[in-house]
Parts: C-alpha cells; structure tokens; sequence
C-alpha cells in the first residue's frame, strides 16, 4: 500500500510511520504535518534518505492540498490532532479547527477518491467511566472537554460518511499513549523530565484519577492492524489494560530514576478533570487477534530510560522553546504557587 500519514511529525505517528516501513517492505508513506509546536522533522530525521518516504508540510484542513495527496495513494491514516486536553482549555477553537475542520476535509477528499481512512481517536470520548465498567465501542459518547468534545465530533463525521456515503472509513480509539519522543507537555515526559531536572511533578488534585498505560509501537501496531483488517464503518478499542492511578505512576518514575517523592507538588485539578477511563478491548481481540506486546512496567521503564538517554531531545524544548516556557508558565505556574503556599 501507499498510505498517506496525517500528523506524521508528531509523537504516534512518527512511531507509526517508523513501525510501517520497517514491518511492511512493500509499502511505502506520502507524511503530512503542519509542524506546529508538537511537531517536529527531529521525529522523523532517521528516515532521511529512505526511498520509500516523502514528506510534505501542510493543513489537513487544507481542501486542494488534502484532495491531490489523497487521489495518489491507498489510504490514509489520520493522526493530525490537537491533543492536549490543558491546551483545549486555554484556546478550544484551535481543536475545533483541526480534528473537526480537518476530518472533514480528508473524509471528503476519500469520499471522492474512494479511498480507506482510519481516524486515530481516543477513549477520552467516554468521557469520565464509573468504577467495575469497562466501556465497550458501544458505550454512549460523553465528552467533557473541547479536546475530546472536537474529537467525538471527527468521529461522527466519519460515522456519517459511513453510514450517507458508503466512504470506507474505521475508528480507533486508543489509551494513554507513552514512549519517545512525546512532547514533554503530556505527563509522563513531564514528570520525567521534571524529575531529571529536579523540578517539582505537579500532580493535580488527588492523583487518584485513572488511566491505562499503552506503548506508542503498541499503539501503532493496533492502529495498522484495523488498517489492514478491520472492518469498514466500525469502532475499534486499542489499549493495554494497564489501569493505574495517576500518582502511583509518578511514584514508579521517581523510584526509576533514584529520586525522592519529596518533589511532588500536590497543586489545583484541572477543570472537568476525567475521573477513570477503563476500555474493554473484546472487540479488536476476538475479530483481529489483537495483543499488545508490553506490559506496563516494560512501558513505563522504556519510556522513562529513552528520555534518560536522549537529554538533547527533549532539553530543546524544555529549555531551548520559549513557546513552551510560556505554556508552562501560563499552565503551572500559579498551580505550583499554590502548592507551595500550601506546604
């Protein structure tokens, strides 16, 4: 297949990108991104030279540039997101922009061409899950942040263009994703590299909120298998089953890295903040024989150890951006404030 990548220069799909040409010898990958703050030619910079990639800078909202991609190649794969959950609530109409506006754009574009679209989605679509559920593709929606709000509005889109036009498009929706090169806003490379830089971890509320754990190359090894054999108008869970609370997690990464918990920092919970996620992945299992090939504590020690031995990565951002100072300024600051007028 020749597929075209959406969001290639950023953290999943990169790892996607990476994993298809290597897994794949008879494919090859048009990457498509924007480079806005997240993404970065860095990701991609081991693929110089390969014959088999081509790159290309731009919108997926970009009607006319989305439109000649698509007619070339077989199918596409839709990565190209705002992602942070904190970012949607400091600006909520870029989110509506990319993964709505954008959606459509490459739902219409594949409509036309009659070509097949996986929209990379999230289980934050759910919404907050009571504790014992598990939520399966047929759970109801409940978004309750701009970020998955505009991501449950994609994946609409995509249903309605199933369902209207018989366009041959399928749903992932995918856990808390860890491993390189994830920008270090997310909180495991925050945390991580707090710690290394001995900063405090801001950890919001309680830290007893829920998630589940799963490997970037996990992700997009779930991600390519709906690609290649899922079927078309469906929704497929791609997770790990690695639920754990926020905090305890943090406490494995300082224990990792030899640090002390004196560097949390106990600050102010974010707005709506999600209590749980939890996600059954029955279906993806019993029709696509899916299994991830870590288990947390591989994923949590590799993800820790990569950051560990790639300090010009990340230290580029995290003290060479001021995009991101002022991010995390506008983000933390006052939080962290708080947190030690408290102590």
């Amino acid at each position: 297949m020749k597929i075209l990548v959406t969001g290639a220069a950023g953290f999943i799909g990169s790892n996607y990108v990476r994993q298809v040409l290597a897994k794949h010898p008879e494919d090859s990958i048009v990457s498509l991104d924007l480079l806005t703050y997240a993404g970065s030619m860095a990701n991609l910079e081991d693929l110089a030279g390969e014959p088999r990639h081509s790159f290309v800078q731009g919108d997926i909202a970009d009607v006319s540039l989305v439109d000649d991609l698509v007619r070339d190649v077989d199918a596409v794969v839709n990565f190209a997101a705002e992602s942070h959950v904190d970012r949607s609530l400091l600006d909520p109409e870029a989110f509506m922009r990319s993964n709505v506006q954008g959606v459509y754009s490459l739902l219409d574009a594949v409509k036309r061409h009659g070509k097949r679209m996986v929209q990379v989605s999230t289980d934050e679509v759910y919404g907050t899950v009571p504790e014992g559920v598990h939520t399966s593709e047929t759970y109801a929606l409940d978004p309750r942040s701009p970020y998955s709000a505009a991501k449950a509005g994609g994946e609409l889109f995509c249903k309605s263009f199933f369902v209207s036009f018989g366009t041959d498009v399928l749903i992932t929706r995918g856990s808390n994703t860890i491993g390189p090169r994830q920008y270090p806003e997310k909180a495991i490379p925050l945390f991580v590299t707090n710690a290394l830089m001995g900063e405090k971890l801001p950890v919001y509320g309680d830290g007893l909120q829920i998630r589940d754990w799963m490997h970037a190359d996990d992700h997009a090894a779930g991600i390519d298998l709906v690609l290649r054999k899922g079927r078309s108008g469906e929704a497929y869970n791609v997770g790990a089953g690695n639920d754990h609370p926020n905090i305890d997690v943090v406490k494995l990464i300082l224990r990792h890295l030899g640090k002390s918990e004196d560097l949390i920092a106990w600050v102010p919970d974010r707005a709506g903040h999600d209590r749980r996620y939890s996600m059954t992945m029955d279906k993806i299992r019993t029709e696509l024989g899916w299994e991830p090939q870590r288990n947390f504590e591989q994923t949590l020690t590799d993800t820790i150890d990569w950051y560990v031995a790639n300090p010009e990565w990340w230290q580029r951002i995290r003290r060479d951006s001021p995009e991101f100072q002022e991010y995390y300024s506008k983000q933390y600051g006052w939080r962290l404030e708080a947190a030690a007028g408290k102590a």
